[in-house]
């Protein structure tokens, strides 16, 4: 750990389903299946410990909210377009769910415009109806944003948790990075058994070892 990140300090969390929510992030067909125009290899493996979670927060009635990347077509500037190849087009299939995952219509869903599912978008006012403050937040592509929902959700105080096996970056690098960040100033970094786990019964959650080494 370097000088400045060594003063760290970790409190857990413990994961009441009464205050948490799961906020999936961008697991869209665009960025995931072929014929999608920004396509991350392998999301595959991320599903099974996706459902885990998802299916854990559904038993323990902690809503599950999907958060879909979606922009209009016909504005003058879109700043995401601006840095990356126009994608996720309103109306499209790309901004689908992927059908892996079995989102339901009566499950809360968000559509975005840029990285962050909090950047004016009514994701922080359905929270607070929802009376969370806690959120378990995973999806594609970690350090984009999941990155930028999570710091988003600390900004606001939200306790934040995030699963390293139900994310992944653009490289094993910006990976290893940003779940280090996130551990160290932003929340706690478990996996899908830990947080499924909590979910049921209330554990507390601390961020696994070697993620801030």
């Amino acid at each position: 750990m370097d000088v400045f990140s060594a003063h760290r300090h970790e409190e857990g969390i413990r994961l009441d389903p009464q205050r948490a929510a799961v906020v999936v992030v961008d697991m869209i067909n665009e960025f995931c299946k072929p014929g999608g125009r920004m396509v991350l290899p392998g999301y595959e493996r991320l599903v099974p410990p996706q459902l885990r979670v998802v299916e854990a927060a559904r038993a323990a009635g902690a809503p599950v909210i999907w958060v879909h990347d979606t922009h209009r077509a016909n504005v003058r500037r879109d700043r995401e377009w601006a840095k990356r190849t126009p994608h996720c087009e309103d109306g499209s299939w790309g901004t689908e769910i992927i059908e892996d995952l079995g989102a339901r219509p009566e499950e809360i869903h968000v559509f975005k415009r840029r990285y962050s599912a909090f950047f004016q978008t009514d994701l922080d006012l359905t929270l607070k109806d929802l009376l969370v403050d806690q959120i378990v937040v995973f999806g594609v592509v970690t350090n984009i944003c999941v990155r930028s929902t999570v710091h988003d959700a600390f900004f606001q105080g939200y306790e934040v948790v995030v699963p390293q096996d139900c994310c992944a970056a653009t490289g094993e690098r910006e990976q290893a990075s940003s779940l280090y960040d996130i551990a160290t100033h932003f929340g706690v970094v478990s996996d899908a058994a830990g947080v499924a786990a909590a979910l049921a019964g209330g554990e507390v959650l601390t961020t696994l070892p070697g993620v801030a080494a």
